[in-house]
């Protein structure tokens, strides 16, 4: 042994005091880093996403309701007049009904002269003038709609024809009112969620926490009845919407 080796000034000494307090800082550090990150890591994938569903039964309270009336003959004039009588007939039978002024709007009148075709083959019997003509109801009594509809026989006793290349229903029932009940709707999705998330942490032995990230979902207006008609022309209507949320688990 050397008197160097046995031997330190107070200055070399508390140099490799520093040195060595440096080099512990410096191991305890690369053993801290990794293990905070893999357990901000570990951290980050600790949650769940579910789909929360909610529905609601809805009546519509608006109706659009479009009476088309066809009127054939071989003279103008008086297929016109027939045409008059039969919208007149039509306003009658609204009015009847409890409808507005403000809520029968009459549409343009259509004429087809089929001579005018040069398509056309020519016999004596063949009708040369089509007019059409629709009335159009927008009302938010769609009971009152519903109940008219159900009695145009008496119309067609008078001797009005309506349309009949119009596919579907002649009315749309329409519901506005999607705004005023998604507050409700979305807090029915979020507790139906909540409760699928904690169906799952119990399987996995943790427990539901706070909300990491919710998207509302789209809002689906569905026939309320599952038939051949569609979503418009039913009265009654079902809102559907499925929202998708995170949770963290404790």
């Amino acid at each position: 042994m050397t008197e160097n080796d046995s031997f330190c000034t107070p200055r070399s000494c508390k140099c490799k005091a520093i040195a060595l307090s440096v080099l512990a800082i410096g191991v305890a550090l690369g053993g801290f880093f990794p293990g905070y990150f893999y357990y901000k890591t570990h951290l980050a994938s600790n949650f769940v996403t579910v789909k929360g569903l909610a529905e609601m039964d809805v009546r519509a309270d608006l109706a659009v309701w479009d009476l088309r009336v066809v009127v054939t003959g071989n003279q103008l004039t008086a297929v016109q007049n027939d045409l008059n009588r039969q919208r007149e007939e039509i306003h009658a039978f609204l009015a009847k009904r409890g409808f507005t002024t403000d809520e029968i709007a009459d549409g343009r009148v259509e004429t087809n002269d089929l001579k005018a075709n040069p398509y056309r083959s020519e016999t004596n019997d063949d009708i040369r003038y089509i007019l059409q003509q629709s009335v159009k109801v927008r009302s938010t009594n769609v009971t009152a709609v519903e109940s008219a509809l159900s009695s145009t026989g008496d119309l067609i006793a008078k001797g009005i024809v309506f349309d009949s290349q119009s596919y579907g229903s002649p009315v749309s029932y329409i519901f506005t009112r999607l705004n005023d009940i998604k507050p409700e709707m979305l807090e029915k999705a979020t507790k139906n969620a909540t409760a699928a998330a904690a169906e799952f942490a119990k399987s996995s032995g943790s427990k539901v926490g706070k909300i990491r990230r919710a998207q509302q979902g789209v809002f689906s207006i569905l026939p309320r009845e599952e038939t051949s008609e569609s979503e418009s022309a039913q009265i009654d209507k079902k809102v559907r919407v499925v929202s998708t949320v995170e949770f963290w688990l404790d």
